[in-house]
C-alpha cells in the first residue's frame, strides 16, 4: 500500500517551510537514524527538493528512486552536509547535520557519484590517510585497510596508484573508505554505475554484511530491479517530492517496483507511428 499521508503536503507554490515550526508539527518515529523535515533547495529557477519530508529507521536498506533530475543526489547531498538546503532540518542519529557538521561526519560514510579521490596515493596509501584524519590509530587502520581491501578484491592492487584504479575498482575503494571507521549510517549514491558485474556482486555482497551487523544504508539509485533486490525500505522521489514510501513491499503492492515507479512518475507516450523511419528499408 502506498504511503501518502504520513505527512502534511508542502505549501501551494513550493514556498519553504520554516524549519522549527514544520519539524515541531510533524510527527517523530521513535527508531529513525536519519529525518529530514521541510527539506527545500532551489537551483536558480528550478525546484530541486520541494519540502520533503522522510524518516529512515536505523538498521534499515533504504533505497531512495527517482528518474534523473528527480532530486535524489541533491537531497543525499544536503543529508551528508554537502550541500546547504534553502530551508529545513535534517537529522543524524539526533545530531542536526548543519548545526553538529564534526559529530555527523563521524557517524556517516559517503559514497558520492561524482567519486573524487586523492589520484596519487595507492589504495593502501589512501585508506591509510582516511584513517588517521578519522583519528583512528595507525595499527586500527593498518588491521581495518587490510581486511577491506581483502574483501573487496583489491589485495593485489593496494600498492597501485588510485589513478590507475578502473571505474569498479574506484567504486569499491571509495567504499572501502566509506566503511574504514565503521559509520552508523552510509550513504551511497548510484554505487554500481559503470561497475562490472564481479565487482557489482562483491559490493551488494559487503552491503548486505554491512546492514545485517545493524548500521544503516541510504541508497540512491534509478535502477529499480537492484533497488527491489537489495532493499527493504523505498522511497520514490519525483520533481523534488516523495510520493511513496514505505517497506519495498507495502510500495510494489503486489507489482513491481518498475510498474509502480512508472505509474507514479509517469512515461512519455510512445505513439504508433513515431520512429516509423527506423524500419528497414525494402529490398
Amino acid at each position: 500500500m502506498l504511503n501518502r499521508g504520513a505527512f502534511p503536503p508542502p505549501p501551494p507554490g513550493g514556498q519553504p517551510l520554516p524549519p522549527p515550526s514544520n519539524a515541531a508539527l510533524l510527527p517523530v518515529v521513535d527508531d529513525a537514524v536519519v529525518s529530514i523535515r521541510g527539506l527545500v533547495k532551489r537551483f536558480g529557477s528550478k525546484m530541486a527538493v520541494d519540502g520533503l519530508n522522510l524518516d529512515i529507521t536505523r538498521g534499515s536498506f533504504f533505497g531512495l528512486v527517482g528518474p534523473n533530475g528527480a532530486g535524489k543526489s541533491t537531497t543525499l547531498s544536503m543529508s551528508t552536509g554537502l550541500l546547504k538546503p534553502d530551508a529545513g532540518q535534517i537529522t543524524i542519529a539526533g545530531l542536526d547535520v548543519w548545526a553538529n557538521p564534526t559529530a555527523v561526519k563521524q557517524r556517516i560514510g559517503v559514497l558520492p557519484e561524482d567519486l573524487r579521490l586523492f589520484e596519487r596515493l595507492s589504495g593502501a596509501e589512501l585508506l591509510h590517510y582516511l584513517g588517521r584524519i578519522r583519528q583512528l590509530d595507525s595499527d586500527e587502520t593498518a588491521e581495518r585497510a587490510a581486511e577491506l581491501l581483502a574483501v573487496l578484491g583489491l589485495t593485489e592492487s593496494a600498492g597501485t596508484l588510485v589513478s590507475d584504479y578502473s571505474q569498479g575498482m574506484r567504486k569499491k575503494i571509495g567504499l572501502a573508505a566509506a566503511l574504514l571507521h565503521a559509520p552508523e549510517v552510509l550513504f551511497l549514491d548510484e554505487p554500481f554505475e559503470s561497475v562490472d558485474p564481479v565487482s557489482a556482486r562483491t559490493i551488494r555482497t559487503v552491503l548486505s554484511r554491512f546492514t545485517d551487523s545493524g548500521a544503516t544504508i541510504v541508497f540512491s539509485s534509478h535502477v529499480m530491479a537492484l533497488v527491489e533486490d537489495l532493499c527493504d525500505h523505498v522511497g520514490i522521489l519525483h520533481q523534488g517530492q516523495l510520493r511513496a514510501w514505505g517497506t519495498t513491499e507495502q510500495v510494489r503492492d503486489g507489482a513491481s517496483l518498475e510498474d509502480v515507479f512508472v505509474k507514479l512518475v509517469g512515461a512519455a507516450d510512445i505513439g504508433e507511428d513515431s520512429l516509423g523511419w527506423l524500419q528497414p528499408s525494402p529490398d
